[in-house]
């Protein structure tokens, strides 16, 4: 069999880049987005090559960023048009090969195993991309190929910006085994103390280890990290009729205010129990158990996890085990920051079940039917073409309505 031949492509600097596209003369000058300062959401959430050079880090405060650049341009988040070139770019990527895997909206691993007959060797194909996509977006790409995924996304991190880099049999040891072992995927802030604890820091003392020590400490993830830093990764490239489905579908929102009772947490939580349903609803699933995330005024943060009665993706049965699960576990010690609710162990929406005993299969029927009809108008007409008029005092970030699938709406 032919070696594998895998791209690992990564979007440089993907919101900063698509924020430039729009206003030329901020790739001039170290600038970054950052969310609203106002609404408490303050951090940089991506930068530019000029913002890097003074220090500026994703995810850190504003004020922070500013302290290092105080010339720092922060632009707001557009993340409509995020999604529209994350698109375009993959559209690119798939006329190369039908084993797209997305990796995050900025990254995406291609097996181009069979396409070298085509567009020549993988360096050949990864700069005929890199081009192609700066010439059809305006933005740039660090492309990695290797023989497996892991190594392919070591590579496109070697070289940045608007570069190839080629990590293969010949060179892989020389290349990859002094590298620190935080910079492979799978080797997290909590993998690295541990590792470091047995005395790895670099991805060649990783492969040296035993893998049967790796095991004792890490369980099979550890032979698994052991595998990767070998060269032994054999994970295939999912085409997208292959990547597996969401095992859990949330949402979470950190209010311009402090929430400071149960009926405001409960607007709240309402407004996020649509979203989620209709989450559910795109990925043609139910939940059987329903998880919440509190997040206090000082940063302390509680999560709370029950079973449904019988799987679902009703707004009504899943808002009603949410707030059961808050009004049981918070005691307003201190008031809320932000809250999320979670849709968890996830079925398939044909999925055999039984009614709840105590809840009138009549009126889930109805809610179902109702759910489903209003689900439906929204995708042809837009996600805000029906909302609940309870929510309407709700206040949620810019840009969005208040749309839910619930019993009671008001048409725009």
């Amino acid at each position: 069999m032919a070696e594998r031949l895998i791209l690992h492509c990564d979007l440089n600097n993907f919101f900063a880049s698509v924020e430039c596209l729009s206003h030329p003369e901020w790739r001039e000058v170290p600038m970054a987005v950052g969310g609203s300062a106002e609404d408490r959401h303050g951090i940089i959430l991506a930068k530019n090559e000029k913002a890097k050079k003074f220090g500026v880090k994703t995810a850190e405060a504003l004020w922070e960023a500013k302290l290092k650049c105080p010339e720092l341009i922060i632009a707001a988040p557009h993340y409509e048009d995020y999604v529209f070139y994350s698109k375009k770019v993959r559209s690119i990527y798939e006329e190369y090969t039908d084993r797209v895997e997305p990796f995050g909206m900025d990254e995406c691993w291609l097996d181009v195993t069979g396409s070298t007959m085509l567009f020549g060797n993988g360096r050949e194909i990864g700069y005929e991309i890199k081009e192609r996509v700066k010439k059809e977006t305006g933005l740039t790409i660090s492309v990695g190929v290797s023989f497996n995924k892991v190594f392919a996304k070591l590579a496109s991190d070697l070289k940045k910006p608007d570069a190839v880099t080629v990590i293969d049999r010949e060179n892989f040891r020389s290349v990859v085994r002094p590298l620190k072992a935080q910079e492979m995927i799978g080797v997290g802030k909590a993998t690295l103390r541990r590792l470091n604890a047995i005395g790895v820091y670099t991805l060649g003392e990783l492969a040296d280890t035993d893998p049967k020590m790796l095991r004792l400490t890490f369980g099979k993830a550890g032979e698994e990290l052991w595998r990767a830093a070998s060269g032994l990764d054999n994970a295939p490239v999912l085409s997208r009729n292959e990547i597996p489905p969401a095992k859990s579908i949330g949402r979470s929102v950190t209010g311009k205010k402090d929430l400071k009772s149960n009926d405001e947490v409960a607007a709240v939580m309402l407004y996020l129990t649509g979203k989620v349903a209709s989450g559910l609803r795109d990925n043609n699933v139910m939940a059987t158990s329903v998880q919440i995330h509190i997040r206090d005024e000082k940063l302390l943060v509680r999560e709370c996890q029950a079973p449904l009665s019988q799987p679902t993706r009703i707004v009504e049965m899943l808002f009603s085990l949410g707030m059961e699960l808050f009004v049981n576990n918070w005691s307003w010690k201190s008031n809320v920051r932000s809250i999320g609710i979670r849709a968890c162990g996830l079925v398939p929406e044909n999925s055999a079940s039984q009614y709840n005993l105590f809840y009138s299969s009549c009126r889930y029927d109805k809610l179902e039917k109702l759910e489903a009809q209003v689900y439906e108008i929204c995708r042809k007409y837009g996600k805000n073409a029906l909302f609940r008029a309870s929510t309407m005092r709700i206040a949620v970030p810019e840009g969005e309505t208040p749309a839910f699938n619930n019993i009671r709406y008001m048409a725009k």
